[in-house]
């Protein structure tokens, strides 16, 4: 993988080998810290995006889960709890969610590289594209919250050349 020159102290991965328990272990603990249970559910779609290691459409996961799109609403609430939680990320680009591993800092812009062949993500944080960001939000008067950036193209492994 290649890590950006400007990146943070984060992390630059690839999201198919995402520590399932890591994750496991941190949906439980936020769950212990708002009062609220971790359904089977909630581990059962965070199971499956660990496992499967690239994008799925809410729909494809109630699919694989249950055989049916019925149970689709259950899964989009697992979903934004995973999310808040910060064990699942959404790819506005696809309207698919992958299994994260790790935290994000509060404010730390996070770049997702997507393979438009294999679908595989990596993800950076970089330090040079949130100057940028914060330059040009600046200029206009916004305050990004969760700066988050999505490149499509091809991984290494699919372009055929070694990352540096």
């Amino acid at each position: 993988m290649h890590r950006d020159p400007d990146a943070s102290a984060a992390c630059a991965h690839t999201h198919r080998d995402v520590d399932a328990d890591a994750a496991q272990s941190r949906a439980r603990s936020y769950a212990v810290s708002r009062g609220t249970p971790f359904t089977p559910t909630r581990q059962r779609v965070l199971a499956l995006l660990t496992a499967t290691g690239k994008p799925m459409a809410a729909y494809e996961i109630a699919e694989k889960l249950s055989g049916s799109r019925k149970q689709a609403v259950q899964v989009y609430r697992a979903l934004e709890f995973l999310q808040e939680a910060g064990c699942v990320h959404r790819l506005a680009s696809r309207s698919a969610f992958f299994a994260c591993d790790h935290r994000h800092g509060e404010r730390e812009t996070v770049v997702f590289m997507v393979c438009s062949h294999c679908g595989a993500v990596q993800e950076t944080a970089s330090e040079l594209v949130a100057r940028g960001l914060r330059g040009a939000a600046k200029t206009t008067g916004f305050r990004p919250r969760h700066p988050m950036i999505e490149v499509e193209g091809e991984c290494a492994k699919c372009a055929g050349a070694p990352a540096s």
